[in-house]
């Protein structure tokens, strides 16, 4: 059986159609800051349970709400996440499978010593001239099977 995650982060306010898309058929959806607008977790919770947390733009009131940082475990494994992945704790200490940040607007995928290492880049506002981007993993039982989606149109 496979468990979709759909990961998306530094959305500044804007939660593209394309976006909605990728995202229509996950079981979960982890937003890694940099939310802009708490409207945005309310349309993304329509779709699937939501895990977030506030990234640096994420100020005011509604914002509180919000975690610096998240575990949550889903489909047996233990997800890290974070804004900047400078701020991290000891991912083996804490028996992390997967840690994923935001902020560098970077879309990028890594596995170092067995731990995976996601950032989905940006999905909302273009900033300089970066990919607009999320990522989805599918847990099954052969293990992780991370992707990142371009959202381009056109």
């Amino acid at each position: 059986m496979t468990f979709t995650i759909g990961i998306i982060s530094d959305t500044h306010g804007l939660l593209r159609p394309e976006a909605l898309r990728v995202l229509a058929h996950v079981d979960h959806i982890i937003h890694g800051g940099d939310i802009g607008d708490p409207e945005i977790i309310t349309a993304l919770r329509r779709i699937a349970p939501v895990t977030a947390i506030r990234g640096n733009v994420d100020t005011g009131e509604w914002a509180t709400e919000f975690a610096e940082t998240e575990f949550v475990r889903l489909a047996g494994r233990l997800f890290y996440v974070l804004h900047d992945l400078n701020t991290q704790v000891d991912p083996v200490a804490q028996g992390i499978d997967v840690i994923v940040s935001g902020h560098s607007h970077v879309p990028k995928m890594n596995t170092v010593d067995g731990l995976l290492y996601v950032n989905p880049g940006s999905a909302g506002r273009r900033r300089f001239k970066l990919p607009i981007t999320l990522a989805s993993i599918e847990v099954t039982p052969d293990g992780l099977k991370p992707i990142i989606h371009d959202l381009e149109v056109g």
